[in-house]
């Protein structure tokens, strides 16, 4: 969600803006602005909703020569998406752009209006550029005034700050919230992630929690609580092919058909020919280890719930897994022998990070499962193990899924060998079954042909459940999410075995099942709840490698020597399905309403 965006230096800087807010777009967001200081004048522009309109009205704008800029994509969080709500934010003579929220910015407020400030927004934003203007009116330094307006705020922020009282300088603050910073020679460049500045900076610096500073003649000066600190940059990559649809309809549909690549970078150098192994983890991480406890939210934690299963059945570990934003309030027991893993696709979910930290404090080792490198969480954990989907611009995830679960099977394996929980017959088994992953994960032209025209029988009704069993439980619960995410159609998922405990009173014709019947876990089991759900004329829609005559609809699948293989198929299938469904109603597939791509705040 909001991405920030910034450039100091001579180049045209409202098409830098621009493309960087359009690389931005993935994260969602319902309003955009920008803001430019050049011949010590300020100009900024701002449009709801999609970045086009805002290119609209800046069309005959052009910056000329040295100035500073700044640029935001807002996803509300304080106030509806207007103009007025949009980012950046101004006062008398400044602009402030922010990602993140201000906790006490209602105390902030109040204190400001009492000394007269006129607020034009809903936003806790706003008060950034007032108390940073109170302060200067009072000591007519601006990195001063700028100083003791951060040392005021509470919560998470990433900011960028703009002044006529300081015109070619920008500054910055970051705690909690993601940035960093860009060079190319005498240009600087800020952002809430890589993507905006891959090919224009060389050299890039992530700002870490509590770090702040300016940009002023093509250099950065560096603060934490210590005072002014060194740094050192590291090279930017380069490659913005896997950003782009190469010729697909949507990001989303292009990162379904990406899975099998991708599940090959995931493993590479990690499946060996008789164990798994991973290089970037120390084995005494596992030391004094006999219980993990997952952490996360939405899609991530559909794929904890499918670890946990795999932990206990083949590594003979208890695991439990903890939504993040309920486990932070639970006042949850926690022990020194418990390893906390955490996953994110962004590695910045805020609740994610805030629960983590508060494992840290109760003093257990930490592992994080993640898509970014130099993310909060990975820098935050102990241990990290990176997943490779690549960039992931759909919101709807669908690679980012498949790579974390592939990841916490390798995870499986790994602890295994550690506890010596498993045989290496059987470890064989395992290991044979992840290499032929990629090939269960292809999607040929005769598997989308028939998901496009199911798609056409399901769009009405009341309501969807999936349902499935054992592991097929959170793959149900991942279906039912995604079809939600992006057509908007109620969908549940349950375990198979629950029906009959209350949901089965909505069964009727209207209520299309989509039922996960794998043939090597409980495939009696599950063929009789479906059943069940057939005698009361629920309409089903069976994936199984196993024809069930009593299906409304079947699509057959090809892998089911292994639980995971069949696993990883049917949810290939039940992506598909969601896309074409949210296709043929018309939506926009790749960001959904009221959705965003990395949830930053709580």
């Amino acid at each position: 969600m909001c991405g920030i965006v910034g450039y100091l230096g001579k180049n045209e800087k409202k098409e830098i803006l621009l493309d960087g807010l359009q690389e931005l777009e993935y994260r969602g967001y319902d309003s955009a602005g920008i803001a430019i200081i050049e011949d010590k004048k300020l100009k900024n522009f701002k449009a709801v909703g999609r970045l086009q309109n805002l290119r609209e009205k800046t069309k005959d704008y052009l910056s000329n020569g040295f100035g500073v800029s700044i640029g935001h994509t807002r996803w509300a969080t304080h106030g509806k998406p207007t103009e007025l709500n949009a980012h950046p934010h101004m006062g008398a003579y400044s602009f402030v752009v922010h990602n993140g929220i201000i906790e006490n910015y209602q105390a902030l407020k109040e204190e400001l209006q009492e000394d007269g400030v006129q607020f034009l927004s809903q936003t806790d934003t706003e008060t950034i550029v007032h108390l940073f203007e109170k302060n200067y009116n009072s000591n007519s330094n601006a990195w001063q005034s700028f100083q003791e307006t951060i040392a005021k705020l509470e919560g998470a922020y990433a900011t960028l700050l703009i002044t006529e009282a300081d015109e070619e300088s920008i500054y910055f603050a970051k705690n909690g919230s993601p940035m960093l910073i860009g060079f190319n020679g005498d240009d600087i460049y800020f952002a809430s992630s890589d993507t905006p500045i891959i090919g224009k900076a060389t050299e890039v610096y992530y700002l870490e929690d509590g770090e702040f500073g300016f940009a002023k003649n093509g250099k950065v000066t560096l603060f934490d609580s210590n005072g002014e600190k060194s740094f050192s940059t590291q090279a930017l990559a380069t490659n913005k092919a896997m950003a782009q649809k190469d010729g697909f309809r949507f990001f989303m549909e292009k990162e379904i058909y990406e899975q099998s690549q991708v599940m090959n970078d995931t493993m590479m150098g990690r499946l060996l020919e008789d164990r798994v192994d991973f290089e970037e983890l120390d084995e005494k991480l596992f030391e004094n280890i006999d219980n993990i406890k997952i952490c996360a939210c939405g899609t991530s934690y559909h794929s904890a719930l499918t670890g946990s299963y795999l932990l206990e059945r083949v590594a003979k570990i208890p695991c439990q897994v903890e939504i993040a934003s309920e486990f932070r309030y639970k006042k949850p027991l926690l022990n020194e022998r418990t390893l906390f893993i955490t996953i994110s696709q962004s590695g910045e979910t805020a609740d994610t990070l805030e629960a983590l930290k508060m494992a840290k404090r109760a003093g257990l080792k930490s592992l994080s499962i993640c898509n970014v490198d130099n993310s909060s969480i990975v820098r935050e954990s102990n241990g990290a193990i990176l997943t490779r989907a690549g960039i992931e611009k759909g919101v709807a995830s669908t690679k980012a899924f498949a790579t974390q679960t592939m990841v916490l099977w390798m995870l499986t394996l790994y602890v295994a060998q550690i506890k010596k929980t498993i045989s290496q017959e059987q470890l064989n088994a395992e290991l044979e079954a992840m290499r032929h992953t990629p090939k269960a994960l292809l999607v040929t032209d005769k598997l989308h042909s028939k998901m496009t025209r199911l798609s056409k029988r399901y769009l009405h009704g009341h309501g969807f459940f999936f349902i499935g069993r054992d592991l097929f439980f959170p793959l149900a619960l991942e279906g039912a999410l995604k079809l939600k995410e992006i057509s908007y159609l109620h969908a549940e998922g349950y375990p198979a075995g629950e029906m009959k405990h209350g949901p089965i009173a909505l069964a009727d014709s209207e209520l299309f099942t989509i039922a996960l019947m794998p043939k090597t876990l409980h495939y009696d089991k599950i063929k009789s709840n479906v059943e069940e759900l057939c005698a009361r004329d629920a309409t089903v829609l069976a994936i199984s490698p196993e024809p069930f005559e009593l299906a409304d609809d079947f699509v057959q699948t090809i892998y089911y020597t292994h639980p995971m293989l069949e696993f990883f198929e049917m949810m290939v299938i039940t992506q598909l399905l969601a896309l074409e469904i949210s296709v043929r109603l018309g939506n926009d597939v790749d960001m959904p309403k009221n959705l965003a791509k990395s949830v930053t705040v709580e």
